[in-house]
């Protein structure tokens, strides 16, 4: 318990943006929301955020966290993230990509 296990976290979304412009970012997101998904049920549940987090490097990370990620960007209340709602939620858990977010979702949906 004395142990100081922290992760940092590096947000390479604004970067990634930069480098990709928005469509591409775009489609970015929806391949990571492919990986993460359960695939039966095409959207991504408690289960599926557990079993494939590592292959983000999301390892350490506890089920309390991950069950609040969901809860987070579940703006329907159905207990999962459907595709819209996790590209919304990476915007959102990038503040510096938040500055320029209406930029890159027009660039991305035109």
């Amino acid at each position: 318990m004395g142990s100081d296990n922290h992760s940092v976290f590096h947000d390479f979304l604004p970067l990634m943006a930069d480098k990709l412009g928005g469509e591409r970012l775009i489609d970015e997101l929806c391949n990571g929301f492919q990986l993460l998904m359960d695939p039966m049920k095409r959207v991504i549940t408690f289960d599926s955020l557990k079993k494939n987090s590592g292959v983000l490097g999301l390892a350490d990370v506890t089920d309390d966290d991950l069950m609040s990620m969901l809860k987070e960007g579940d703006s329907d209340g159905d207990g999962d993230l459907n595709q819209m709602e996790f590209c919304v939620l990476m915007f959102r858990l990038s503040p510096d990509l938040m500055k320029h977010a209406w930029l890159l979702l027009e660039e991305g949906l035109q």
